[in-house]
């Protein structure tokens, strides 16, 4: 039998391999598919120009084995894995053939292992089914999709987060405070030193004393003052230094430290962790822009819908998508053809933009500062309190949810003239809207502090304004607990006063003018830095006053079924799609920036201002971080040398040379990883390419096939079957 040998590829080693005549045909039409001649090409480079792609191809290989000589189902239930039921069977066979040939001491533990992951599988089910608004989210999802449903899911994060927050609080701080309180349990109070000037410890709490108005009720529990300054709520009411449980000294101010502290690392590490999904999704989805096209298409429809008016939502809501992308790459062709002239003028109309955000920017901090100033030095003129007080100390919180909401129709207005891209156009507008809620609580507290630290002469006896402020961390909390309060109000008049007429309107009123303002769209976004807001206001008042993650949970409890009933009654969802997966990641991100926010005035307020001295559990101290040096000066000596070996130069030095080299170390295998997932998608869409071309090849034989198989007819159309037969 003839035949001749064909060898590998160059450079690939020298092995030849014996063809038959026969497959020759074969080879050579396999040598014109596109993948075969880029790695021609490839390996002339290689031979040519060094060994770049024969180190990548053997760092692909490599990986690939790796990954193939894991047991890639050994760790799932059949069940689960992607594989047809022949196969299934096929291994379901396998196994039970090895698990008879096995010793019963290990059959005995494989049946073991099986049964403890079914009773956990069973767990986890059972414990899906008390999974708190589980029934509303899906009722939800069902009618409005998942992006809608990702902000309830949210809503329930929050609700979780701040119960948490409140349970290690309460254990911590307030239940041991109020068991010696209530002398349950032996313990002492805070002493003020001897050198502290007696004005810095007097304190007279604004509760009055003798016949009380019905009405003070109310604005003492709007305001935070009265009966509820000298509770639990505010931080004045921790004076408690040290509680003895049984043969265990447990010292409160420490722990009111280190439980701040706690909270915070809890709240950014359990956000991290939540948001990783989402970043890897959103990091897939921008790396390539033809699959978000694809997924668009191909994976764009919502399959939890089941209702018929939020499908044809859905359905315009791709097409608004899709629209979008057409657009933004018209922008892109637009952008890309500018002349000089027409790039000078629409920068300069940019800059010009620019300094009118800031300038309402500006008006908003100006505003919100000269109101607070004003509410601090007209708040308790009076020994009574009065309606018009509750006014005053209320214009803070007005003035700043006035901002909040007139601040980004201006920008929704300005940037419709700066000519970006429709997706740009929809992050710059959130990014200023976040930072014109989240700035505002800034400046509120920036306006307080001036207010306590700047007094002039006032301020050398005690360190701050003891006249004005005797308890000022009690004063910061109030003031948080007034914006938690006001926020909740708001959310329920806007939807009691705004959509519910709305809607009536829209329904019921005749006229076409009315009828063409339409219902009122649940926009997500506003929705969520709506709540973010509340949380920030959560997390920054927390210090000043304890209890309020209690008081937000509730609230986020109450906001879930007034923003539910709200959707369903009077609202539709937005023009402008979020998908679930992107949702959550933006939800998350908003929301740590205001974790990072709220922990700026935290840090200053506990190593800069000094501590109140006549409330709370730090009067003994100059700043509240110093209890952590009084509390190291306890330890041994070897002790406090470790620790002060931990915060000096030379353990600082090698510390951050190995965190250095391990990040570099994720970086280069990041970078490996990413360089093996470039060749694979190279490597399909080069099999994509063959199927294209043998598609190609498939079609031309088979026309050349149709046209050698029938002849055409002289002086007629229809033509004549070779070989017999009919003709067609």
């Amino acid at each position: 039998m003839s035949g001749r040998r064909g060898s590998e590829s160059p450079g690939e080693g020298s092995s030849d391999v014996f063809l038959p005549d026969s497959l020759m045909p074969a080879v050579t039409f396999l040598q014109e598919l596109p993948s075969y001649q880029s790695m021609q090409r490839r390996r002339l480079l290689t031979r040519n120009g060094g060994n770049y792609y024969s180190l990548a191809r053997s760092e692909t290989r490599n990986l690939l084995k790796g990954a193939e000589s894991r047991d890639l189902y050994a760790a799932r239930p059949l069940r689960e894995c992607a594989l047809s039921i022949a196969e299934k069977r096929c291994l379901r066979e396998i196994e039970e053939k090895n698990i008879k040939s096995q010793s019963k001491w290990d059959q005995w533990k494989k049946t073991t292992s099986k049964s403890q992951k079914r009773i956990a599988e069973n767990f986890k089910e059972l414990i899906s089914y008390l999974e708190l608004w589980r029934h509303d989210i899906h009722s939800i999802e069902e009618k409005f999709g998942t992006g809608i449903k990702s902000y309830f899911s949210f809503l329930r994060f929050l609700v979780l987060l701040n119960i948490v927050i409140f349970l290690l609080l309460f254990s911590f701080i307030t239940l041991p405070t109020a068991l010696f309180k209530y002398k349950v349990v032996n313990g002492s109070y805070v002493k003020v030193p001897l050198e502290t000037e007696p004005e810095c410890t007097v304190y007279a709490s604004s509760n009055t004393k003798g016949l009380v108005y019905f009405y003070s009720y109310i604005t003492d529990l709007l305001s935070g003052t009265g009966f509820l300054e000298m509770t639990s709520l505010f931080y004045g009411y921790y004076t408690v230094d040290n509680v003895y449980l049984g043969l265990l000294e447990y010292h409160v101010p420490l722990a009111y430290l280190l439980i701040t502290l706690a909270y915070l690392s809890l709240s950014f590490v359990w956000i991290i962790k939540s948001s990783v999904k989402g970043f890897k999704r959103s990091l897939v989805y921008s790396e390539d822009p033809f699959q978000s096209y694809c997924n668009k298409i191909l994976a764009g429809w919502d399959f939890c819908i089941t209702d018929v008016n939020a499908a044809r939502l859905k359905q315009s809501s791709l097409l608004y998508e899709l629209k979008t992308d057409l657009q933004e790459e018209r922008q892109r062709q637009r952008a890309a053809d500018r002349t000089l002239k027409e790039k000078i003028r629409i920068y300069c109309l940019r800059i010009f933009l620019n300094g009118v955000v800031l300038a309402v920017l500006s008006a908003c901090f100006y505003s919100i500062y000269r109101v607070t100033v004003y509410s601090q030095e007209h708040t308790f003129q009076e020994s009574n309190i009065k309606l018009d007080d509750l006014f005053v100390q209320y214009l803070p919180s007005m003035v700043i949810t006035v901002a909040n909401f007139f601040a980004p129709l201006i920008f929704s207005f300005l940037i419709k003239y700066e000519d970006y891209s429709p997706i740009f156009e929809i992050r710059l507008t959130l990014i200023r809207c976040v930072f014109v809620r989240l700035a505002n609580i800034a400046v509120l507290l920036f306006s307080l502090w001036t207010r306590i630290t700047s007094c002039a002469d006032k301020c050398k006896t005690c360190g701050y304004n003891y006249d004005l402020y005797p308890c000022w961390e009690t004063r910061v909390g109030q003031e948080m607990y007034k914006l938690m309060i006001f926020d909740l109000i708001i959310i329920f008049a806007v939807t009691v006063f705004i959509d519910f007429p709305r809607k009536l309107i829209v329904t019921y009123c005749p006229l076409k003018p009315f009828r063409c303002v339409g219902l009122q769209q649940f926009a997500i976004p506003d929705n969520v830095l709506e709540i973010v807001y509340g949380q920030t206001i959560c997390w920054t008042g927390t210090f000043f006053c304890p209890l309020l993650p209690a008081i937000a949970a509730v609230k986020y409890f109450i906001v879930f079924y007034i923003k539910k009933v709200s959707l369903m009654h009077t609202c539709k969802p937005s023009a402008r799609p979020f998908r679930a997966s992107s949702s959550n990641f933006f939800f998350l991100v908003v929301l740590l920036i205001g974790l990072i926010l709220a922990f700026i005035p935290l840090g200053l307020s506990m190593t800069h201002i000094p501590s109140s001295k006549a409330c709370g559990p730090f009067v003994n101290f100059n700043r509240s971080w110093d209890v952590i040096q009084h509390t190291i000066k306890k330890f041994p000596l070897t002790l406090q040398r470790i620790l002060n070996g931990i915060s000096s130069e030379t353990f600082a030095m090698p510390f951050f040379m190995v965190t250095c080299f391990i990040v570099f170390w994720f970086t280069a295998l990041a970078g490996a990883h990413k360089r093996v997932i470039n060749q694979l998608r190279e490597q399909l869409a080069m099999e994509s390419r063959d199927k294209l071309f043998l598609i190609q090849q498939l079609t031309r034989a088979q026309k050349l096939r149709w046209d050698t198989f029938f002849i055409p007819i002289e002086g007629s159309s229809r033509p004549k079957q070779v070989g017999g037969g009919l003709s067609k």
